[in-house]
């Protein structure tokens, strides 16, 4: 089993949840975060007057996957995910060692 965590732009989520459910994935948690990478931020102008956003929204999505899903998870995400542009975030992948449902007591793949 895997988790496979990834950052991506708030306007993305949708294509990503759509694409993760059409390859069998059952549930995700998302939580909207703040960062930066190599963009370092941007500055804006409001009101005449320019000031530096320095952490930019992001969204961070997690699903514990099957390990024989994990690489069509990850394209799933890359290609619904992808602008071509600076900022389209990351995707992580870590071992799962054990998963619980706590309402039934099943574990491993079938607590999934």
């Amino acid at each position: 089993m895997k988790l496979i965590t990834a950052i991506i732009k708030p306007f993305k989520l949708d294509e990503v949840r759509e694409a993760l459910s059409t390859i069998g994935v059952q549930g995700i948690t998302v939580t909207e975060v703040k960062g930066f990478g190599r963009q370092k931020g941007h500055t804006e102008l409001y009101r005449g007057a320019e000031y530096a956003v320095d952490f930019l929204p992001k969204v961070k999505i997690e699903a514990a996957v099957a390990s024989d899903l994990v690489e069509r998870v990850i394209e799933a995400i890359e290609k619904s995910a992808r602008t071509q542009k600076i900022g389209d975030g990351k995707i992580f992948v870590f071992d799962l060692e054990q998963v619980v449902r706590i309402r039934t007591g099943e574990t491993g793949v079938e607590a999934l």
